[in-house]
C-alpha cells in the first residue's frame, strides 16, 4: 500500500488529476451515446471549448462540497451523497453555460448534458469504491466460500458472530488492520443463513463445527454489543464446547460515546457469564442527594469509589469533592473526571483533596469549608489476607475512620452519610469483615442519638443532622484484588489457575451497577439504615475459573483429560477466607421501591456502650496487646469466629525482636 504512506496534498493532487480525466472521459462518452460511432467527435475539434470548460467547472465545485475531505478507504454513505450532489450541481451549471453560448461553432445536443451527468456519476463514484475495496485489502477479491482457507497469509482466522452493523464494521476494520482474517459470519436470523455478506458465508450457530471445518476458524470475535447480558450468557455457554477463544467488540454505550473503537477487541467480560441485566436506575434516587449539592467521596481515587465519582458528575451535583490518601489514585481519577466535564461541558466543579479518613480536624475542615451536602463513604482496606495479619492499619482505618468521618459530618450538617459495606460484614470469619460490621455499628448507634456526646468530646452534646446509611454488597467485577485479572493472566502463562477451594462461591456485581445502587439506596435511609443489594446467585469460583479456561479456546488439565492445556490447582483456604459470604446477619429482610434493594434489620449498641468499647479498643492497638482485641472483636460483632490466633506483621517483629 505505498499510495498510503503519501503526504496528503499529493493524494488529492492525484484525486484532482484523476476527476479532470475522468471529467474529459464522461463527456467524451457522453457524445458516444447520443452521436453513436458514426459521428465521433474529435475532443479537439469544434467542441474543444465544452472540454476545457467541463472540469473548469467541476473542479471547484468539488472542492467547496468537500469531495476531496474523505478518506477513501474509510469511504461512506455520506461521501457518496457528496458525490452525488456535486455531480448534479456541476452538471446544471454546465447545462447553464451550453445554452448561453450561442458562439459554440457546433451545436451541442439538449440530452448531452444528461448522459455527462448519470456517466460522470458512475466513473466517479466507481472509482473510488473500487479504490476503497483495494485500500481494505480487497482488490478483485471475490471470495468464493468454499475456499476461504485456500489461501493462508499467516493470520489468525477468525468468524464474526453477529452479521449486523457492528459485525460488518468488525470484518472492515479487520480487513483495513490485517491483524486477523475474517473468514465467515454466525448469526442466529435463519432468514440470511447460508448467504454471503461481505464475501463472507454465514453459518447459523448449529452449523458452527461445520464452519470450522471449512474456514478453519480459531477464535470467534462476538459483535452483537446490543444483546442482552442474559442473551449473551447464553451464546457463551453455547460457545464453551468448541475449542475457539471467544473474545468481543465493546458494549454499544462505549462504540456510540467514542471512548473504544470497534476494532478494539476484548476479552469476553465476565458479567456475560454471569447474565445478569442490570435493572434501569430510577432517576429520582439517583439525583435526590446529588443534584445541585456538594458531595464528598472519600476513598475516590480506589474502585467503587471512582465509579461512585463517575456516577455522581452525571448526577449534576454542583461540587464534587474527590478525598484520597493516595497521591497517584487521587491524580488519575481527577484527571479523568476533568477530561468527561469538558467533553461533556457539566457545570461541575472537582475539587481534589489528598488526605486521610484517620484525620478528624481535616475531615471536618473540609466538610465546614466547603459546606457539604451528602458523603459516600468508600475509604476502607478491603484485601483479606492483607488486613487478616495488619490489624492494627485494618481497625484504625475502617473503623476509627469511618467515626472520624462520621463524627466530622455530625459536627459539620452534613444531610446524607453513606457508608460503603460489604458482605464480609457478615458473621465474618476475618478482622477485615469485622472491622467493617464494626463500622456499621458506629453509624447504627449515632443515628439512633439525637444529641450525642461524641468521642473525643467531654460532656458536650452534638444535635444529630445527620442521615447515616449503609450499603451492604458482595464481590464487584474488576476491583483491585478480584480473581478475574489473576485468572486472566495465568491462562495467558499457561497456568496453572489456581483457586483456593473446590466449593468456594462468590456473589459477583459489575461495578457501575453496584455504584449506581449505592446512589439509590442512600437516598432512600431514614437514618440508621442498613440496605443490601440483591446479587443474584453466588457463582462457584471453580466454575468461573473453568470458563474463563475455554472461552480462551483451551481445555481444562484434569485426571480425566490429562491432555488438558491449562491445569487448575486448589491452594486452600487464606487467612480469614470463609467459603460463603452471606449479606444478613439475621434473616429479617423486607422490601424497598426498589427491586434490587432490600432493607435488613440489624441488631445494634447503644452509643454509650460502643463508644467504651471502641475506646477500650483503640487502647488495646496502641499496646500492641491482640489478644485483647480478638476477645473485643468477638464480643462486640455478632457471629464473629476467627480461624486462628490474631496476629499482626509488625506486633510478630517486636516480639522476635525483644
Amino acid at each position: 500500500m505505498w499510495l498510503l504512506s503519501w503526504p496528503r496534498k499529493y493524494k488529492r493532487l492525484v484525486q484532482v488529476s484523476a476527476d479532470i480525466v475522468i471529467t474529459w472521459v464522461a463527456l467524451w462518452l457522453a457524445f458516444l451515446i447520443r452521436l453513436g460511432w458514426d459521428k465521433l467527435v474529435n475532443p479537439l475539434g469544434d467542441y474543444l471549448w465544452l472540454f476545457v470548460v467541463a472540469p473548469l467547472v467541476a473542479i471547484p465545485i468539488y472542492v467547496r462540497q468537500g469531495m476531496y475531505r474523505a478518506v477513501l478507504r474509510y469511504l461512506g454513505n455520506d461521501a457518496l451523497v457528496t458525490i452525488f450532489r456535486s455531480v448534479t450541481i456541476s452538471a446544471l451549471f454546465l447545462a447553464l453555460i451550453v445554452y448561453w453560448y450561442r458562439a459554440a461553432p457546433a451545436v451541442v445536443p439538449r440530452s448531452l448534458v444528461f448522459n455527462y451527468w448519470w456517466v460522470s456519476l458512475l466513473m466517479l463514484g466507481g472509482l473510488r469504491l473500487l479504490m476503497r475495496q483495494y485500500f481494505m485489502g480487497d482488490w478483485f477479491q471475490v471470495r468464493k466460500v468454499m475456499s476461504l482457507s485456500s489461501t493462508d497469509d499467516g493470520l489468525p482466522k477468525v468468524a464474526v458472530y453477529g452479521a449486523g452493523t457492528a459485525g460488518n464494521q468488525l470484518v472492515a476494520a479487520l480487513r483495513v488492520g490485517k491483524a486477523m482474517r475474517p473468514v465467515a459470519f454466525i448469526d442466529d436470523d435463519p432468514g440470511i443463513s447460508s448467504r454471503v455478506i461481505a464475501g463472507l458465508k454465514v453459518f447459523a450457530p448449529k452449523h458452527i463445527q461445520k464452519m470450522i471445518s471449512e474456514t478453519g476458524a480459531e477464535e470467534i470475535l462476538l459483535a452483537i454489543p446490543s444483546a442482552t447480558r442474559a442473551r449473551r450468557k447464553e451464546i457463551l455457554q453455547f460457545l464453551e464446547r468448541f475449542p475457539l477463544h471467544i473474545r468481543s467488540v465493546p458494549d454499544i454505550l462505549d462504540l456510540a460515546s467514542g471512548r473504544v473503537k470497534v476494532e478494539d477487541i476484548q476479552e469476553v467480560e465476565i458479567a456475560d457469564l454471569l447474565g445478569r441485566d442490570a435493572v434501569p436506575p430510577q432517576a429520582e434516587l439517583l439525583e435526590r442527594c446529588i443534584l445541585g449539592k456538594v458531595v464528598m467521596v472519600t476513598g475516590a481515587g480506589g474502585s467503587i469509589g471512582a465509579e461512585l465519582c463517575r456516577q455522581i458528575i452525571g448526577c449534576s451535583p454542583k461540587t464534587l469533592i474527590l478525598l484520597d490518601q493516595s497521591e497517584f489514585n487521587l491524580y488519575s481519577i481527577h484527571s479523568e473526571l476533568e477530561s468527561a466535564v469538558r467533553r461533556t461541558s457539566l457545570p461541575v466543579r472537582l475539587l481534589p483533596v489528598l488526605g486521610s479518613v484517620r484525620s478528624q480536624a481535616h475531615m471536618q475542615d473540609v466538610m465546614r469549608t466547603w459546606g457539604v451536602n451528602t458523603v459516600y463513604h468508600a475509604a476502607a482496606y478491603k484485601h483479606v489476607p492483607m488486613v487478616e495479619h495488619n490489624i492494627a492499619e485494618g481497625i484504625l482505618n475502617n473503623v476509627m475512620g469511618t467515626l472520624y468521618t462520621a463524627q466530622a459530618a455530625l459536627k459539620a450538617g452534613v444531610e446524607h452519610f453513606v457508608l460503603i459495606s460489604t458482605d464480609k460484614a457478615v458473621r465474618p470469619t476475618n478482622v477485615m469483615g469485622s472491622t467493617k460490621r464494626l463500622a456499621e455499628m458506629v453509624l447504627q448507634a449515632l443515628s439512633a442519638e439525637l444529641a450525642p456526646v461524641l468521642m473525643g468530646d467531654s460532656a458536650l452534646h452534638q444535635v444529630n443532622k445527620t442521615r447515616f446509611t449503609m450499603v451492604r454488597f458482595g464481590n464487584v467485577l474488576g476491583s483491585s484484588g478480584s480473581v478475574i485479572p489473576l485468572f486472566r493472566e495465568q491462562i495467558r502463562r499457561g497456568g496453572p489457575v489456581t483457586v483456593t477451594h473446590p466449593s468456594i462461591t462468590r456473589y459477583f456485581m459489575t461495578i457501575p451497577e453496584a455504584a449506581q445502587l449505592v446512589i439509590q439506596a442512600g437516598s432512600m435511609g431514614q437514618g440508621g439504615d442498613v440496605f443490601v443489594l440483591d446479587m443474584g446467585h453466588p457463582v462457584k469460583i471453580l466454575d468461573l475459573a473453568e470458563k474463563m479456561i475455554h472461552l480462551s479456546g483451551l481445555s481444562v488439565r484434569s485426571e480425566r483429560n490429562p491432555q488438558g492445556d491449562v491445569a487448575v490447582e486448589f491452594t486452600g483456604l487464606r487467612p480469614g477466607e470463609k467459603l460463603f459470604e452471606e449479606l444478613l446477619i439475621g434473616g429479617e429482610v423486607s422490601p424497598t421501591s426498589h427491586s434490587m434493594i432490600m432493607r435488613a434489620n440489624e441488631e445494634l449498641l447503644s452509643w454509650d456502650a460502643l463508644k467504651l468499647i471502641l475506646i477500650e479498643l483503640l487502647a488495646a492497638v496502641d499496646v500492641g496487646d491482640y489478644d485483647r482485641v480478638r476477645q473485643l472483636l468477638r464480643a462486640t460483632v455478632s457471629g464473629y469466629t476467627p480461624e486462628g490466633e490474631i496476629v499482626d506483621w509488625m506486633h510478630v517483629q517486636q516480639r522476635t525482636e525483644f
